[in-house]
């Protein structure tokens, strides 16, 4: 998993609530039994025609936006299914970091495991974010995870936010759930070996 230190880029305002997964990844792009081609189905049904055209008046198809790094987001972005192709192929279009106030349980976490930073911030702080991520040439945010910080390039105004410290030390470090987990394995280990030498009748 890339690890997630200091990133700036260009953001793009996506400022619709309620996307769920299933518009984040349609139903389609699931067919294959690996991660392939999951670019292609980002967002679809909003960047695409039914043709598979791109949609000239969309954000993502529009040259100040095309190759963002930042999505600023409406609440509850990322709800409904648990599908977790949604962060792979948002991953691949190269998003790095979603920025709103709230989010789908379980598509937050599958965004943590697959290297992608989700920021919870206040509404206010998220439409000052969406207003500059509108702005075709001044779009671009630095977002520097061991601060803590999210800062508008053409202001210099920073925003800060909060982050569980087992997540922020896995996005990181970039590591996944089991690389985390193997940070103890000595301390597993030995917990193991205590455990069944006090029960032998286990082994």
């Amino acid at each position: 998993m890339e690890p997630f230190d200091t990133v700036t880029g260009a953001a793009a305002p996506l400022l619709l609530p309620n996307v769920d997964t299933d518009a984040i990844m349609p139903k389609q792009f699931l067919k294959g039994i690996d991660r392939s081609g999951l670019r292609d189905g980002f967002l679809f049904d909003l960047r695409c025609s039914a043709d598979g055209a791109p949609r000239p008046d969309f954000v993502l198809n529009q040259p100040p936006w095309r190759d963002a790094r930042f999505l600023v987001v409406g609440p509850n972005f990322g709800c409904g299914s648990s599908r977790e192709h949604a962060v792979w192929g948002m991953r691949q279009f190269g998003i790095r970091a979603v920025i709103g106030t709230t989010y789908g349980g379980i598509f937050q976490d599958n965004c943590a495991r697959n290297g992608v930073l989700t920021i919870s911030l206040r509404p206010d702080e998220v439409e000052t974010l969406g207003r500059q991520a509108g702005e075709a040439n001044a779009n671009c945010l630095r977002v520097d995870l061991p601060s803590q910080t999210v800062t508008i390039a053409a202001t210099g105004r920073s925003i800060r936010f909060e982050i569980d410290a087992l997540t922020k030390n896995a996005l990181v470090q970039g590591l996944d759930a089991v690389a985390a987990t193997l940070q103890d394995a000595d301390r597993i280990w030995d917990f193991e070996s205590a455990y069944f030498l006090a029960r032998p009748w286990l082994v």
